[in-house]
């Protein structure tokens, strides 16, 4: 726009000339027309618009300036302005940028990670000097300590706690230390997420062998409890019919069988004719015949 202007404004300079040494009007009026469109083309590349949601690091000659926020500013045509967007921007780590983790055991998996970060305004003018693109700040300083953080924590932990049982604790742990790492270089991260992680081959093979033998062993150790029950029932089932004869033994006296052998030959005695060997009568027990038989 500044080559534009001074091109504009030596062409004015030269119509102007020519058209009055001519004497010619039109060359005049071109001039005039040469004048304003290289002033305006001046002025226009002294503004500079910053959109919303954006930052600005000027550069002039070489020197970095102050930041620029949202909205109109003059500057000097020689002042180039680097902007940086402010709205979060997604890292996802996944597909060829898997980040292969190990754990404490030495177990092979695969961790899909998202990093949502965003360019801190008054910090700008570092990340310029730092890296110089918004998509450089990404590659150069996001990318390479997210995935070495992530590789990190993993490592401390087991192959079960990173795949299955200590996921959400990894995850913030994770979170808090890249926000740690990145926030004094003037990178917001805002949202961390541990979206999938997957043993590879030979893991998975280790892990499916171990729960078969789990459920081999719980299916055993359910096994010798049931027995074990039984036998209990058993021992508890012969012991109560030990002690209910013992008991029925020891009430059984020849008075109480006198008794009961006295009511049983009242009652036949009752209802038909009978005949009886008396109760007590010889070696045997009481015999009581009933006659219509």
């Amino acid at each position: 726009m500044f080559v534009i202007s001074i091109l504009l404004l030596i062409a004015a300079v030269v119509l102007f000339f020519v058209g009055r040494g001519n004497d010619s009007r039109g060359l005049k009026l071109g001039s005039l027309g040469a004048l304003l469109a290289g002033v305006f083309s001046l002025i226009g590349s002294m503004l500079y618009v910053i959109s919303a949601y954006e930052v600005g690091v000027p550069v002039a000659f070489g020197k970095v300036g102050a930041p620029m926020t949202s909205g109109m500013h003059v500057k000097s045509p020689f002042t180039d302005v680097t902007t940086f967007s402010t709205r979060p921007v997604d890292l996802n780590l996944s597909d060829k940028d898997v980040i292969e983790v190990r754990s404490s055991q030495g177990g092979v998996m695969y961790a899909e990670v998202t990093v949502k970060w965003a360019v801190t305004p008054s910090k700008a003018v570092e990340l310029y000097k730092l890296a110089g693109t918004e998509e450089a700040i990404q590659q150069r300083l996001v990318y390479p300590d997210s995935r070495e953080i992530v590789r990190n924590v993993f490592a401390r932990y087991s192959s079960e706690q990173g795949y299955a049982s200590d996921r959400e604790k990894i995850n913030a742990e994770i979170a808090s230390l890249i926000k740690e790492r990145l926030a004094p270089r003037g990178i917001d991260v805002t949202t961390v997420n541990l979206r999938n992680v997957k043993p590879s081959e030979k893991l998975q093979d280790q892990i499916d062998s171990k729960i078969q033998q789990q459920q081999a062993t719980e299916r055993a150790t359910e096994a010798a409890r049931t027995a074990k029950a039984e036998s209990d029932r058993r021992r508890i089932e012969a012991e109560g019919i030990a002690r209910a004869n013992k008991i029925l033994s020891n009430s059984l006296t020849d008075k109480v069988l006198m008794n009961q052998c006295i009511e049983a030959y009242k009652q036949a005695a009752a209802k038909n004719p009978v005949y009886a060997v008396p109760c007590g009568g010889g070696s045997g027990n009481p015999l009581i015949v009933d006659t219509k038989k």
